[in-house]
C-alpha cells in the first residue's frame, strides 16, 4: 500500500520543506491505516523530513468524561469511538503547536485501561515538525442528512437507541465540533473498504489475533455488538468520502489496492 501512496505524498510535499503539512489517512477499522502511517513516517523520515504521527484514537475523552456523557445524554457514549467522544480542542491545540514549530507532547490513549495515558508517557514531536500524519476511522467524515437518521441501521440502534437520541447527538457533534479539526488537514487519503461486511470481517480478524495471547480480548459476539457502534458512519463515509478525498485507494478483501 505504501508504494501506492508515497509518490502522491512526495508530490504534495514538494516545495513545502519549510511549511508544516498535515496529511490525513482515513479508513474503516482494519483497513491498514495505522500500518500505512507507520510506513510513511519511516520512509519520509529516511528522506530527511521531521515527521510526527497522531491517531484520532489518541484524542478520546477520558473515561470519566465519557461516563458523564453516558449518564447525561445516552448510555452508548460510554463506548469510545464515535464523534462526540473525542477531545477536539486537544487535537486542535496539538496541531497548532506543531504548526508553530514547538516541541509538542503528542497525546496517547491507553486502550487497555480505556483511558488517556498519563501525560508523562506521551511521546514528544521534534521541534519544527514538517509533516504530521493523522489517521482515524472517521477522519474527515461529514454529517448525514437528517432524513438518514430516522431508521436504525442495525440491531444495536434498534434496541438501544430506538428514538435516535444517540445517533442524532453523534451527527450534531460531527456537524458542529469536528469541522474545525478537519479544516486543518491539507491532504486526505481514504482507504475505501469494499463494503461494510468486509469491515466486520477485518475487525473480527484483529480480535481473533488478540484472543491468542490476550485473555481479555472480545468474543466474536462482543465484536459483533461493538462494531455496530461504527456501522452507520462507516457506510456513509464509503458513500460520500471518495469524491472529497485527495487520494482514494479502493481495497479488496485482502486489503490490496485495486
Amino acid at each position: 500500500m505504501i508504494e501506492a501512496v508515497l509518490p502522491q505524498v512526495r508530490h504534495w510535499l514538494a516545495g513545502r520543506a519549510n511549511t508544516f503539512t498535515l496529511i490525513g489517512v482515513a479508513g474503516a477499522q482494519g483497513s491498514g491505516k495505522s500500518t500505512l502511517v507507520r510506513d510513511l513516517a519511516v520512509r519520509l523520515g529516511a528522506e530527511g523530513l521531521r515527521v510526527a504521527t497522531l491517531s484520532l484514537d489518541d484524542l478520546y475523552l477520558t473515561k470519566a468524561e465519557r461516563q458523564t456523557l453516558a449518564r447525561d445524554i445516552h448510555p452508548l457514549f460510554a463506548t469510545r469511538g464515535v464523534p462526540g467522544t473525542h477531545d477536539v480542542p486537544l487535537g486542535l491545540g496539538t496541531i497548532a503547536a506543531l504548526a508553530r514549530g514547538q516541541v509538542v507532547p503528542l497525546p496517547r490513549f491507553d486502550k487497555g485501561q480505556d483511558d488517556r495515558a498519563p501525560r508523562g508517557d506521551w511521546p514528544v514531536a521534534p521541534a519544527d515538525t514538517q509533516v504530521l500524519l493523522l489517521e482515524g476511522w472517521c477522519l474527515g467524515a461529514a454529517p448525514q442528512p437528517e432524513a438518514e437518521l430516522v431508521r436504525p441501521v442495525n440491531m444495536l440502534e434498534a434496541a438501544e437507541d430506538p428514538d435516535g437520541t444517540w445517533r442524532r447527538t453523534v451527527n450534531a457533534a460531527l456537524a458542529q465540533d469536528y469541522p474545525a479539526l478537519w479544516e486543518r488537514i491539507d491532504h486526505m487519503v481514504f482507504l475505501a473498504a469494499p463494503d461494510w461486511p468486509v469491515v466486520a470481517e477485518w475487525r473480527e480478524q484483529q480480535e481473533a489475533e488478540l484472543r491468542q495471547h490476550a485473555p481479555g480480548a472480545m468474543s466474536p459476539e462482543q465484536v459483533t455488538r461493538f462494531i455496530q457502534h461504527y456501522e452507520r458512519l462507516t457506510r456513509w463515509m464509503l458513500t460520500e468520502l471518495p469524491e472529497r478525498a485527495d487520494l482514494t485507494l479502493r481495497l479488496d478483501r485482502q486489503r490490496r489496492v485495486v
